[in-house]
């Protein structure tokens, strides 16, 4: 009789265990939730770790033709960060700007790669209504990729940019960035263009023949146009374009108005953008995943010697997508007092840098 009851209260005890062990499980499981981070977003898996993907699949399509300033679109693309947002992106590729632009203020084309120029100015000031939203190219210190070479024949003569006095220097157009920062180099030389030989040689690439036979001494050049002439014998690099014009603007992301009136869809885009470049900037200034984002540049560009991005001198990309908004205004104006330039810019409707600082705060701040 002893021996069922120690047995039936031994049974009701491990009964008892069991339960409350049941339980204490049970409160002390946490309940898995990823809470949405702006107002419409669906409670579900955020891949990204910020912005959750968007409940359905968008398409954006991008102009761009193959330049290595488009480089946070390809990274982003092959790393899957615009994947994580439920992004697709397309490349489209245009003959010149001036078709560009209307494509993208009609919405038929969401994101553009934009270089200043007066014509494009122009094409706002007459109601082209695009918007310029991050930085899609600048010259690094000392390391510009759009600068000043000397022919191999005048290393022993040009020391200094005053030394350009009576030289024949070649640039690709006037009234365009490649004429800003010409017209830059002059006031920091303190010569005019009277005491200069410009000469006009619209093609990058011809500019190397050139200056090799000796017909033209100097050229504003591009990378890696520059790299390969060096490498070849054609010139030499002469000083650096942020040694007078340490500001400029060269390239910019360009937005259509319908692509920035959808807040969930610009901002997860911008996101994804930032993220590449930033990849881009760990790449080719801190030397982490190099081989990797090469491969991936290798791929979209035209440059398609690995052993060359090596020793060119690579696009500035700024990994918060700052832009020097004043030398914008301040190219605009240069444009304008040449004569080049009809009609008025909305500079505050024009550049809208809303959508780069929203994103950086979903991001964070890269140092």
């Amino acid at each position: 009789m002893r021996k069922r009851f120690l047995y039936r209260w031994l049974l009701m005890l491990a009964a008892v265990l069991l339960i409350a062990g049941a339980c204490a499980k049970k409160e002390t499981t946490p309940i898995e939730k990823s809470e949405p981070t702006t107002p419409g977003d669906s409670v579900v898996e955020a891949p990204s770790g910020d912005l959750s993907p968007l409940d359905k699949r968008v398409k954006i399509l991008i102009a761009e033709d193959g330049a290595a300033s488009g480089a946070g679109f390809y990274i982003a693309k092959e790393k899957g960060y615009f994947e994580e947002y439920n992004i697709e992106v397309a490349f489209a590729d245009f003959a010149n700007s001036d078709d560009m632009l209307p494509a993208l203020a009609a919405g038929e084309v969401d994101i553009a790669g934009g270089v200043s120029t007066a014509s494009f100015f122009n094409a706002i000031a007459q109601g082209i209504d695009v918007r310029i939203i991050a930085d899609k190219g600048h010259n690094m210190p000392g390391k510009s990729y759009f600068t000043f070479v000397i022919g191999n024949h005048m290393v022993d003569e040009i020391k200094d940019y005053s030394d350009f006095k009576g030289k024949k220097i070649a640039v690709s157009s006037r009234n365009s960035i490649d004429g800003y920062i010409y017209e830059e180099m002059l006031k920091h030389a303190g010569l005019t263009e009277e005491d200069v030989e410009y000469v006009n040689i619209a093609d990058f690439g011809a500019m190397l023949g050139a200056i090799n036979a000796g017909t033209i001494d100097a050229a504003l050049n591009i990378e890696p146009l520059i790299a390969q002439g060096v490498a070849k014998g054609f010139h030499v690099r002469f000083k650096d374009a942020t040694d007078y014009a340490p500001e400029s603007q060269i390239a910019m992301v360009l937005a259509s108005p319908k692509f920035m009136e959808n807040d969930e869809v610009s901002l997860r885009f911008m996101a994804a953008y930032l993220k590449g470049v930033r990849d881009y900037n760990d790449a080719f200034f801190k030397d982490i995943g190099k081989e990797e984002i090469v491969d991936i540049m290798v791929k979209h560009t035209a440059l398609k010697d690995h052993e060359l991005w090596d020793r060119v001198n690579v696009t500035g990309l700024d990994p918060n997508g700052k832009m020097f908004v004043d030398d914008i205004r301040k190219q605009y104006e240069t444009y304008k007092a040449n004569g080049a330039i009809l009609g008025d810019i909305d500079f505050d409707k024009a550049v809208d840098t809303s959508l780069t600082e929203e994103a950086v705060e979903v991001i964070g701040v890269y140092e």
